[in-house]
């Protein structure tokens, strides 16, 4: 599967454009002439994970149909070092300049979130935890952060509320309890969907399992306490996955690795990471 090649993805590009250069790039127009090629330079600012390359270069294409591909010898999921030019893309001067802007806010947006999953990512290797992201992701580009969460090493949860069955406190009260809730999926949607059921003691996690669950998400627990229910979940069904989630610090992530989970969704890669400081100089061919 090739994340990036999606139309609807593509055609957002062209809106991000348009929200920046509205009715024309008035300061480029007026101060460099058409003919003028140029050469930019993608340039490290701190540590990063690379992400975002062929978007970065769709912005330009959509600008000029013409310009080179963006030159790098790195690829996406590459750390690199402050101070690293790590690509560069020759072109007209005024598509370079119109086009930097919107460029380098999905690079550095998506190379943020890669560099942050891979702190999570090495913060629990020798453990059997993977990372995986949620829903809390920026309307309209969630296809982009998810995208940069496998690329950091991490692993994706739902993409949307059409992917998989996942019963939380609200649906539990709306259905009249655990047993329902996990009952009433199971007759209604297709054999291939898991159910996932949201708990936070002992007697819900035992619940959830005799009603069928497959996967049980404890959530904001200590780590002393999703230790003993992971091992009270292993008597009851050794085969139903554990996902723990809520206040996943990088500090303490590690805790819950070894508390024995399966999976530990983790909502701050995409809706706190913070983006990587990469600049954008231009010179002239």
């Amino acid at each position: 599967m090739n994340w990036l090649d999606n139309g609807e993805l593509m055609s957002a590009i062209g809106h991000f454009l348009a929200e920046d250069i509205g009715r024309g790039d008035i300061t480029t127009a007026s101060t460099v002439e058409p003919e003028v090629r140029g050469i930019g330079r993608f340039l490290a600012k701190e540590y990063l994970v690379i992400c975002g390359m062929e978007v970065a270069e769709a912005v330009f294409l959509h600008l000029d149909g013409e310009i080179a591909e963006i030159d790098t010898t790195y690829n996406e999921g590459d750390e690199v070092e402050e101070g690293t030019v790590f690509a560069t893309l020759k072109g007209y001067a005024d598509v370079l300049l119109t086009g930097e802007r919107v460029a380098l806010n999905l690079l550095q947006r998506m190379s943020g979130v890669a560099t942050l999953t891979r702190q999570y990512v090495k913060a629990v290797e020798g453990t059997k935890a993977v990372i995986v992201d949620t829903r809390k992701t920026t309307p309209g580009l969630r296809l982009l952060e998810k995208y940069a969460v496998t690329v950091g090493g991490g692993r994706n949860h739902r993409m949307g509320l059409d992917d998989g069955v996942l019963i939380k406190d609200n649906h539990i009260a709306l259905a009249g309890g655990i047993t329902e809730a996990v009952r009433s999926a199971k007759d209604k949607v297709g054999h291939l969907h898991k159910i996932e059921v949201e708990v936070t003691n002992w007697a819900q996690l035992r619940e959830a399992i005799e009603a069928g669950a497959e996967i049980i998400m404890l959530d904001n627990q200590t780590p002393d306490e999703a230790a003993k229910l992971v091992s009270m979940s292993r008597d009851l069904n050794p085969h139903v996955l554990i996902e723990a989630s809520g206040g996943m610090d990088l500090d303490r992530v590690r805790l819950f690795a070894e508390a024995g989970v399966d999976l530990i969704s983790v909502g701050r890669l995409t809706h706190s990471a913070r983006a990587v400081d990469i600049s954008f100089k231009i010179q002239t061919l």
